[in-house]
């Protein structure tokens, strides 16, 4: 029968693990994107992870001579198109942009960031909560699994459970995020117009400098009788 497979790890550890400046980033990005908090470093290595795996076959398909037709050609397209579908780039994108992904896109492509993003839960950490305590489902299919990567084509069948109780809308938790979302629509307009009116002062007041400053001819101070140029 053979030696039992292992499966080997896909997610590569840090090569030093006491860097300052990347350990403030990752807790950043961990309070930013609602990750574990004991373990939230590991899902972000394991973006990583996958964000080099990408990487490295962009680099090798950019590094041919000629790619542009063969074998190549068609494992470059198959790249792009398989990014596109997970959302990862735009429709028309080269192979040039696979690296200018950063893992802030791999993480926002999330389940529970997804699920923040449409609105259904007010923050990072209770996407979480609904997620993990079966609220949200993908069509018919009800997921529990915070890190799964949302494809392109289900972002519109991301809602409610039907068994779930937020799934009737005049449940308060449904009232209270309506209200949250009226709330900060009208912050959002309010510092719109706010910086409408900060700006127009400004020009203003830039104009009211200009129309005040004095002139070349007012600066040069008027010579007196018997001064000369000398």
């Amino acid at each position: 029968m053979g030696d039992p497979k292992f499966a080997r790890p896909k997610t590569s550890t840090p090569t030093h693990p006491w860097k300052q400046a990347r350990i403030e980033e990752e807790h950043e990005l961990k309070s930013k994107y609602g990750l574990k908090r004991v373990g939230g470093m590991r899902e972000i290595w394991r973006e990583k992870s996958a964000l080099r795996r990408h990487r490295n076959q962009a680099m090798k398909l950019i590094g041919r001579v000629d790619s542009s037709e063969g074998h190549f050609a068609r494992e470059k397209g198959d790249l792009i198109d398989s990014l596109y579908r997970k959302g990862l780039l735009s429709e028309g994108s080269d192979i040039d942009d696979v690296l200018q992904i950063e893992v802030e896109h791999m993480l926002s492509r999330r389940l529970q960031s997804v699920v923040y993003y449409k609105g259904l839960a007010p923050t990072m950490r209770s996407a979480r909560n609904l997620i993990v305590h079966g609220h949200i489902c993908i069509g018919n299919q009800r997921m529990t699994v915070p890190g799964y990567h949302v494809l392109r084509e289900e972002e519109d069948n991301i809602q409610y459970s039907t068994n779930s109780p937020y799934a009737d809308p005049e449940h308060q938790f449904r009232k209270d995020m309506e209200q949250l979302r009226l709330t900060m629509v009208s912050e959002l307009e309010e510092e719109e117009v706010s910086e409408r009116d900060t700006d127009a002062e400004f020009v203003e007041q830039i104009k009211s400098d200009s129309a005040n400053a004095p002139t070349v001819d007012d600066t040069v101070p008027e010579k007196e009788d018997g001064e000369s140029d000398d």
